[in-house]
């Protein structure tokens, strides 16, 4: 299905990404001002004291040999030590990833959802009511900034409407499921209590739906045109004087066409909403990888930082790398492009 010389020549595309953006990361971790020497032992440290300190940091060796320890190290999962809490920065994402992706996957499984039912709606209704409905509906998605809208949220539904809560992922007191995934709910049902699920979902819906309307209205829009643009062909006109139920044109043959430049964008949501998790966590105090690095940059955590980088870096060419061969296994015209 995949040639070898494809797949090959992906997979090198993507370690040249990867090693690009560990240049730049690193670049800039020592173009941008502050000396986390200092960051680490404090203004009035001597300077006995912050040389020692730059010594066990590596800062005053060439930058060559810094930027070559700093690459071994990711090649063996170890992405140095933060020089806020001490601890290895690895130990930290890996605590905090699972809150991340559970946000993120919540905040995908609705745009994706909600996206292709308002594209749809909003192609079969062309230029009546729903329609413009629809688009009304993307367009204030598209344009409203993310911290916007969770500040509005949080007004609405916390302050006037109390109905969410405002922070966490638990209600107080309660005391997390045994760990299997780090995701409260898929724990909460492993472990059997429905009550850990219930909280965890209650807490999950406010800064999930503020993350996902963004990228919902995006993928509305794209169904839409797509829909547009296939029910026009002409077998769909064909099927249609054949007799065969609207119903099932539009979900058995046009949707599943339509559908196909909507993998690409389905697929990028993930990385973006997990570069966009930022924000949210830190609007909500949702306790996260985007709040911890958040943190880190207020403190000039710079191995927080660059950590953080390279796990959405590695995600984001993941996914680039699954929607390829996925798209490719759809579309059988591409396929024969290949080869």
């Amino acid at each position: 299905m995949f040639s070898f010389h494809y797949i090959r020549n992906q997979i090198i595309h993507l370690l040249l990404v990867l090693i690009g953006v560990s240049i730049i990361t690193f670049a800039l971790s020592h173009v941008i001002p502050g000396d986390p020497a200092r960051m680490m032992v404090g203004d009035k440290a001597s300077a006995a004291t912050l040389a020692r300190a730059r010594v066990e940091l590596g800062l005053d060796r060439p930058l060559t040999e810094q930027y070559y320890k700093y690459v071994t190290g990711l090649m063996h999962g170890d992405m140095g030590i933060s020089i806020r809490s001490q601890q290895p920065v690895s130990s930290e994402l890996k605590k905090f990833f699972p809150a991340t992706l559970e946000l993120t996957l919540s905040a995908m499984i609705l745009a994706v959802i909600f996206g292709i039912i308002l594209g749809v709606v909003a192609a079969v209704h062309r230029n009546k009511w729903p329609d413009h409905l629809c688009r009304i509906v993307s367009l204030i998605g598209v344009s409203t900034p993310l911290f916007w809208s969770g500040v509005v949220a949080l007004i609405i539904f916390y302050k006037w409407i109390p109905i969410f809560p405002a922070s966490g992922r638990l209600d107080t007191f309660m005391t997390p499921p045994p760990q299997v995934t780090g995701m409260y709910i898929l724990d909460g049902l492993f472990a059997g209590q429905m009550d850990v699920v219930l909280s965890a979902i209650h807490h999950l819906i406010l800064p999930a739906v503020c993350l996902a309307y963004v990228q919902l209205a995006i993928i509305a829009r794209q169904v839409r045109s797509s829909m547009i643009d296939v029910l026009e062909e002409d077998y769909i006109r064909t099927a249609r004087s054949c007799g065969i139920p609207t119903r099932r044109i539009l979900y058995h043959y046009a949707l599943k066409n339509a559908l196909l430049p909507t993998v690409t964008i389905a697929g990028l949501t993930l990385a973006d909403l997990l570069s966009g998790a930022i924000i949210t966590e830190t609007i909500f105090a949702w306790p996260g990888m985007g709040k911890y690095v958040v943190e880190a940059i207020t403190f000039l955590d710079f191995p927080a930082i660059m950590g953080f980088t390279m796990i959405v870096s590695c995600v984001y060419v993941f996914i680039n790398f699954i929607v390829d061969m996925l798209y490719r296994f759809l579309d059988p015209q591409i396929r024969e492009v290949d080869k």
